[in-house]
């Protein structure tokens, strides 16, 4: 008998099947089950500096669509995602106008910010000396925050005001960072953020990812297959040179995965070898 519409359905025996309108418990698991995260890490980034010194020009051309933040009107929201040594750390970007009504936004904001971009026009040295305002105001309402100083619109090198030593200086007198970068050209704009990233995670005990990478040399690189491809002990068997074979029993000792041996088809068994006498 069918159940009438809006009624439970009664339980069925063990070897009944379910009817049209009921799906397995499975299916509903699998129905409610949630998506997969399409990052590891998320880290809230905040750029401040004075208004026309380029922040939304660094912004523009990163992967996803700018968008105006729906809590403010005077600032800019942006993600992206970036690769730290094959983890995916989502960076969530505000962008401030720079005015000085807008400082509100920077007491709000960078309580929560996980690391903080300081921008400046190397061609308006007025922009790098308002730096130390810009500085004063993320200390004191995000102290231990992670810095970098970035040095916008490379590109016009030609009119620069502020030299790089200078900039480099008081980098490393604040335990910052430093980068000069340019939009127009797309040069150290992902390297900055990298390096930023990995600041804001060696700050909570993320040190793998936050030492800086480096180009495999070519030594590195065979070292790394000899052992992989060498089973057991017979490494020591190699006609290597002894520097090479010193840097691929440190390699071998670190616990370099091996590569997996194919399985050796087991020979046939052996034919009885008859001779024949001669007569």
């Amino acid at each position: 008998m069918s159940s009438s519409p809006g009624m439970v359905a009664a339980p069925q025996s063990a070897g009944s099947l379910p009817s049209a309108g009921t799906l397995p418990r499975a299916h509903h698991a699998r129905a409610v089950a949630p998506a997969p995260k399409s990052y590891d890490y998320l880290l809230k980034v905040l750029l401040v500096g004075d208004s026309d010194v380029g922040k939304h020009e660094i912004l523009q051309d990163l992967d996803d669509a700018s968008a105006d933040s729906p809590f403010c009107s005077g600032s800019a929201y942006k993600t992206t995602t970036i690769l730290l040594d094959g983890k995916r750390v989502r960076l969530q970007l505000w962008d401030t106008s720079g005015q000085g009504r807008f400082c509100t936004i920077i007491r709000s904001y960078s309580r929560g910010a996980q690391g903080i971009l300081l921008v400046y026009d190397i061609t308006n040295k007025w922009s790098f000396d308002s730096i130390d305002r810009w500085l004063e105001e993320v200390d004191k309402h995000a102290p231990g925050v992670p810095k970098v100083l970035v040095g916008n619109r490379l590109h016009l090198a030609f009119k620069r005001q502020v030299p790089e030593l200078d900039a480099e200086l008081y980098a490393a007198k604040n335990r910052m960072a430093f980068f000069e970068v340019s939009p127009l050209c797309d040069f150290n704009i992902r390297e900055s953020f990298c390096e930023l990233a990995r600041m804001a995670l060696a700050r909570n005990g993320m040190e793998r990812l936050w030492r800086s990478n480096k180009v495999v040399s070519l030594q590195e690189l065979c070292c790394r297959c000899i052992v992989s491809c060498t089973p057991g002990r017979g490494l020591e068997r190699l006609p290597l040179p002894p520097a090479l074979l010193s840097q691929c029993r440190s390699y071998a000792s670190a616990g370099a995965p091996p590569r997996p041996r194919r399985a050796r088809p087991r020979p046939a068994a052996a034919r009885p070898h008859h001779t024949c006498a001669l007569q």
